[in-house]
């Protein structure tokens, strides 16, 4: 790969001194067209300064060859997953994404490059890849989720070893990694707030869930082994005439095991754009998360996004909610069903004005602008290094790794 060359910086990002423009290659466990999350924030985000190509992890159907389907899903962010013959074994899955990465690499030409690691699974196939800079943006404490591949955990700490800078999903899975890397960074789940604060401004009701009456309690997101059926069921029997709205696919756990009741309404996936209007007819928005090793690290995006609604909030006691949420009294915690109805009963009765107050002051100075632009600060840092030396080789993950072990 040839060289970048990098003019004098009059301002903004350094991405856009360096020419040709740089291209940020994005690994992820989590499809585009999913949940709308982190991961698409910021690489949207990114397509300001960088061209992005996010791959996704295969797709598997009725073709005769392993080909690469591409599509444009945001200014220039090009989605591109492996599609691989039906029945293909694992090694020859990651020999097949290997070769169209690399084809799809080699039609970069001199473009520089940086990795982006949402996954260390990448690593089979994408650690040869030549770049300016390695990134791995950590959502989650990944080897804990249910089904999680067995070499997960020896990867990732591959991937620490050759990084050059680790951003870290929230404050409790910072105080861990950054014990494993000298250049890790927390950057807790930030908020689109104009986005969610639609809902302050009185939304039609959609039709799926106009006809229900009130109280209603609402949550948004994946359904997977992080969520408390057993607590679940629980409230919606103890009140059965509140009503339980649960907006969200069904990821890892049989869809027969979701508890059934005439007040509890599994709704599915829904697009990020028709949230704000589920928000705008919710009373108290609810976070019924399982205490297990599954989320002892998470930062979950949704609470910035209901408060950002005016939604109020009971959570279990996740870390990252407690603190700050729940020491600043921005989200009532609760653990045991009768803890849960007490905190939805203050809700329901507390004055309105000063705890919104309070939310949008805290709120004021997040938002996922503000941080790409921390994260492009430090890119900007590696990158000046970088450029400085120019004239050596293009570095792989396999140089990183040796540099780290001279170091």
């Amino acid at each position: 790969m040839q060289s970048a060359t990098m003019d004098a910086v009059s301002g903004g990002a350094l991405a856009n001194t360096i020419h040709p423009r740089p291209v940020i290659l994005c690994f992820s466990h989590l499809r585009w067209n999913f949940v709308y999350q982190r991961p698409q924030h910021l690489m949207s985000l990114a397509g300001r300064d960088y061209d992005v190509i996010y791959f996704e992890e295969p797709v598997h159907e009725a073709v005769d060859a392993p080909r690469l389907r591409r599509t444009a899903v945001a200014p220039r962010v090009e989605l591109a997953v492996p599609v691989l013959p039906l029945g293909m074994d694992d090694a020859d899955a990651v020999a097949a994404q290997r070769t169209l990465i690399d084809t799809r690499v080699a039609q970069l030409g001199a473009q520089p490059r940086l990795l982006w690691f949402y996954t260390p699974m990448a690593l089979r196939f994408a650690a040869h890849l030549e770049h300016l800079v390695c990134v791995y943006d950590n959502m989650d404490e990944l080897s804990a989720f249910r089904h999680a591949p067995a070499q997960l955990a020896v990867l990732e700490r591959e991937l620490l070893a050759r990084t050059d800078v680790v951003f870290c999903g929230g404050r409790s899975l910072y105080q861990v990694k950054r014990a494993q890397h000298r250049n890790a960074h927390a950057f807790p789940s930030s908020i689109d707030r104009r986005h969610f604060a639609r809902a302050r401004a009185g939304l039609d009701d959609p039709p799926d869930q106009a006809s229900l009456p009130r109280p209603r309690l609402g949550y948004f997101g994946v359904v997977d082994e992080r969520m408390d059926l057993e607590l679940l069921d629980t409230l919606a029997q103890q009140r059965p005439d509140w009503q339980w709205i649960m907006v969200g696919p069904t990821a890892k756990i049989d869809p027969q095991a979701l508890p059934r009741r005439p007040n509890l309404h599994w709704l599915g996936m829904r697009r990020y754009e028709a949230l704000p209007a589920y928000l705008a007819h919710w009373d108290v928005g609810i976070m019924p998360f399982a205490l297990n090793e599954a989320t002892r690290f998470i930062s979950p995006t949704k609470t910035p996004e209901f408060l950002a609604a005016g939604v109020p909030v009971v959570s279990t006691p996740i870390r990252d909610v407690v603190r700050p949420y729940g020491e600043r009294g921005l989200v009532e915690i609760a653990t045991t069903p009768d803890e849960w109805l007490a905190a939805i009963d203050r809700v329901f009765t507390r004055e309105r004005t000063p705890w919104l107050a309070r939310v949008d002051r805290f709120l004021a100075g997040q938002s996922w602008e503000n941080t790409w632009q921390q994260m492009q600060a430090l890119l900007d840092g590696t990158l000046h290094g970088r450029l400085r030396s120019a004239r050596r080789p293009a570095r792989t993950t396999s140089s990183i790794a040796t540099e780290a072990s001279h170091s």
